[in-house]
């Protein structure tokens, strides 16, 4: 059996760091952040489980049994999470790929001395790499999850970081240390918690990300009456732990909706692989789920609502795409219409939608904040 010792983590570090730089990863204009994580790799914030999706279901893999199954699990590569609990059968918290850690760290800013609050601590990464950033003593990390906060702040302590860990609910920030310079969320939300605009700065930043699609950065306004800003890229993110779960599967719903119609699509269902449509779709339909992939009749997309209805999309090599559906909802009617939209305003790329948050309200805008046109659900 192979030991501890024999795996060469070292080589696994290594390798990442070459992968960011080939892919063009490594923000150019914040190199403290390359530095920050050969400080405090990402492997010393790995419990001794974690765990990989086999196809079927989570699969746990132990650093004591199997190191090098696990070294594969927490360096998988640049893009990918690696998941360090499961709950009920379902991922709730992880180590974010580090190409995203980049970029919103890259988003908020944070220069030395600033005041950090971060909420959603996790293994404790991203704290620390914020501690390294902003010096001892200048960052809070807070967590829902006491057992995650615990063992976290161990983490921390190991790495040399001096960062302070506090268990209570992200939402409602930390009133007692604002205001804050920056703030950073590393889960998701469908709006960003007023109150995380009220314990920052004038000036201040806050980086969430939205939606679970990607990223906003927001700055307060001078008044502090009001927090703005644009898409930073795209990532998939965990949801805070009061939101509503997706629901039923797409194949749960297939399974118990029988099929009723059938008709032509008139486009390629390739198409919703493009990030700046599947961007706007989310906006547009914020509770419907989209997949795509390929089957053996070609191109294929899976719709559904996560209650009653779905749809798949099927492209064919010499006629047009096919659409069949069940469920009360006409979910791939609903996808052309909101193409249309999209196109009808000249096909915003992601970077081109912005978030507004005010005491009352939030809202989507592309193009222009003050003037460009509002985006909801359709």
């Amino acid at each position: 059996m192979e030991s501890l010792e024999t795996v060469d983590i070292d080589a696994y570090r290594r390798r990442l760091a070459d992968d960011m730089a080939s892919g063009g990863c490594w923000p150019g204009e914040s190199p403290w952040i390359r530095e920050a994580v050969d400080t405090v790799p990402r492997d010393l914030f790995a419990p001794e489980r974690v765990w990989f999706w086999d196809g079927e279901e989570y699969g746990a893999v132990d650093r004591a049994a199997d190191p090098r199954g696990w070294a594969d699990a927490v360096y998988a590569g640049l893009y990918d999470s690696t998941v360090i609990q499961v709950t009920d059968g379902l991922p709730t918290s992880s180590l974010s790929c580090v190409s995203v850690v980049a970029d919103m760290l890259d988003s908020l800013m944070p220069e030395p001395g600033h005041r950090v609050l971060e909420l959603g601590t996790g293994a404790g990464w991203n704290a620390a790499l914020l501690g390294v950033r902003a010096g001892a003593g200048r960052v809070t990390s807070v967590e829902f999850d006491a057992e995650l906060a615990a063992a976290a702040c161990e983490r921390i302590k190991g790495a040399g970081a001096e960062v302070s860990v506090r268990v209570g609910d992200g939402a409602l920030g930390l009133p007692e240390g604002a205001p804050y310079d920056r703030l950073i969320a590393t889960y998701a939300v469908e709006e960003v918690p007023w109150a995380w605009v009220e314990q920052t700065r004038p000036g201040g930043r806050i980086v969430t990300p939205w939606g679970r699609l990607g990223h906003v950065a927001l700055t307060v306004a001078d008044d502090g009456r009001s927090a703005s800003g644009w898409m930073q890229g795209l990532g998939m993110f965990m949801p805070s732990r009061y939101a509503a779960g997706p629901g039923r599967a797409f194949h749960a719903i297939r399974d118990a909706v029988p099929p009723e119609t059938e008709s032509p699509f008139p486009w390629d269902p390739r198409a919703l692989t493009d990030g700046n449509l599947l961007f706007a779709l989310r906006v547009l339909l914020p509770d419907v789920r989209i997949s795509t992939g390929s089957g053996a009749e070609g191109p294929t997309a899976l719709l559904h609502d996560g209650d009653s209805s779905w749809a798949v999309l099927t492209g064919t090599a010499d006629g047009p795409a096919v659409a069949r559906r069940g469920g009360p909802r006409r979910l791939a009617e609903a996808v052309v219409r909101a193409r249309r939209r999209w196109e009808d305003a000249e096909a915003p790329s992601l970077y081109d939608f912005g978030v507004t948050r005010t005491p009352d309200a939030q809202y989507i805008w592309s193009g222009d904040r003050h003037t460009g046109p509002r985006w909801g659900p359709v």
